[in-house]
């Protein structure tokens, strides 16, 4: 195992950007992707983008933090390592001003990707570690500034979308300076609702076995749902009563420095109230009842494309 050689997959998200760097090891006669560092930078680039471009202080927020990446890299091929761009920058005016730079702190290239090329590194990386049974998966990817719909069966891709709805643009949009209020609320379920609506049809028309939550909100939701028992019967991952109840406890409080709960960490209460809203929509729109939450998303998929090239 310390023989085999190291691949890092960058993710430029809208709300962070995070680094993870693993290998290739064998386990149970197949091959899988073992972690071996991640770093987080709470770069909130999405919050930076006013009237359509990322403004100074986001764009020196991500440059710091790619200059720390690339010194975390040096020794590293071109061929192990790829970083992706994904909402913020897709939307981002000065989008070639920011990569410019950006590349040249990281010292390596970065591609801007789709929302549906997305969705397939989303599919791929939760595909790799769960096992390869021919179930029919709805995967939900929230990420900062996108949300990716996906249904698979097995490794196979059936159906994706990218919708422009995410925990942080609805949380600058809706929740300001992180006030809570039950209008804001209301409007931004609606709001996210309405949009899953759009493509709703075809979803349900396929039908699904399980549902698959693989971004930091879902497997932040599930920790917060399990540690303050809001799930229905004690339940792991993301019940829609448990959602609901969390739903409550924010319109208590009013403001997210006021909220006491367990596993929630300091950095996440900023994005909680946009995440929850757009789960609370997809929930509702595709009759989801329970969802459990993966830890493998886009930044495995990254890995399992790169070490696939090799």
């Amino acid at each position: 195992m310390k023989d085999a050689p190291l691949f890092a997959a960058i993710d430029l998200g809208s709300n962070a950007f995070r680094m993870m760097i693993g290998q290739s090891v064998r386990r149970n006669q197949q091959m899988v992707i073992q972690e071996v560092k991640t770093l987080r930078e709470p770069v909130r680039l999405a919050e930076g983008l006013q009237g359509g471009a990322l403004d100074e202080l986001a764009l020196d927020r991500g440059w710091q933090a790619l200059a720390r990446f690339g010194k975390k890299l040096r020794g590293f091929e071109a061929g192990r390592v790829r970083a992706v761009a994904t909402s913020a920058v897709r939307q981002a005016d000065n989008a070639p001003l920011f990569l410019a730079s950006a590349e040249r702190h990281l010292g390596f290239r970065i591609d801007v990707i789709s929302g549906h090329e997305e969705a397939q590194l989303v599919y791929a990386g939760v595909a790799h570690t769960l096992p390869s049974a021919q179930s029919t998966r709805l995967v939900v990817d929230i990420g900062g500034g996108s949300t990716e719909m996906i249904i698979g069966r097995g490794n196979q891709l059936l159906v994706t979308e990218s919708l422009a709805i995410g925990s942080g643009t609805f949380g600058s949009r809706y929740f300001h300076g992180g006030r809570i209020m039950a209008e804001a609320l209301m409007e931004a379920e609606r709001v996210a609702t309405q949009q899953f609506e759009s493509i709703a049809r075809r979803y349900r028309a396929m039908g699904w076995q399980e549902a698959i939550g693989s971004s930091g909100t879902a497997r932040m939701l599930a920790k917060v749902l399990k540690a303050n028992g809001l799930n229905d019967d004690g339940q792991s991952g993301i019940t829609y009563g448990g959602l609901l109840r969390l739903s409550l406890r924010l319109l208590e409080v009013k403001h997210v420095k006021h909220l006491k709960l367990a596993g929630l960490p300091t950095h996440r209460m900023s994005i909680l109230p946009g995440g929850l809203v757009v789960m609370l929509a997809a929930f509702k729109v595709f009759g989801i009842t329970h969802m459990i939450a993966s830890e493998p998303g886009l930044r495995f998929g990254v890995l399992h494309g790169l070490m696939s090239k090799h």
